[in-house]
């Protein structure tokens, strides 16, 4: 009989593969309780609403869990789990651009509530910030996806590959691009 204590020992990819052998959903919550956070906020990340990320979330773990067996262990399941979250949002935001852009239009009575002084304080300390979220939204997808994967999770060049499934050099060439279009769009197109 299993312990928690056991479990707890147990590496992730242990505890895949028993998971796959046993069809255990009780086993499947200790890897659901120890991403659930993770894989929400990569998903609000990429929705920008807490609904949104949560059902993403969701979505997330019911397919994981389907798809569990295809996890080979050539990789770290964390880093497996990433390129899956990733995937399954990029995904969202191709089939959903329209509808984002539709959410993300401003409600002006929230603008006028605001006082004159709190609107120039808060425009002036969240300024770069601001255009760096605009130049980010403009990026495709995919590019969106690698640098994030390199700047805010701070994957190295070899775990981008295994994520992503493509050589070193070719990770580094589409970070290059990324970034060099990111600081196009930031520098002169906002």
């Amino acid at each position: 009989m299993k312990t928690l204590d056991n479990i707890a020992e147990r590496s992730d990819e242990d505890l895949v593969k028993t998971i796959v052998e046993s069809n255990d959903t009780l086993l499947f919550e200790v890897l659901y309780d120890k991403y659930a956070t993770l894989v929400y906020n990569k998903c609000y990340g990429f929705a920008r609403d807490e609904d949104e990320a949560k059902d993403l979330t969701q979505d997330v773990f019911l397919k994981l869990f389907v798809k569990l067996g295809s996890f080979k262990g050539k990789s770290k399941f964390s880093t497996w789990l990433y390129a899956f979250t990733y995937n399954h949002c990029v995904n969202f935001v191709t089939r959903n651009t329209a509808k984002k852009i539709e959410k993300k239009s401003v409600d002006y009575t929230d603008i006028e509530n605001v006082s004159d002084t709190e609107l120039e304080d808060n425009e002036f300390l969240s300024m770069r910030v601001d255009k760096l979220k605009k130049a980010m939204d403009l990026l495709a997808p995919d590019e969106k996806m690698i640098i994030l994967l390199k700047y805010q999770d701070h994957l190295t060049i070899k775990e981008i590959g295994t994520v992503l499934d493509i050589g070193q050099s070719a990770v580094k060439m589409r970070v290059k691009r990324a970034k060099d279009k990111l600081i196009d769009i930031y520098a002169n197109n906002l």
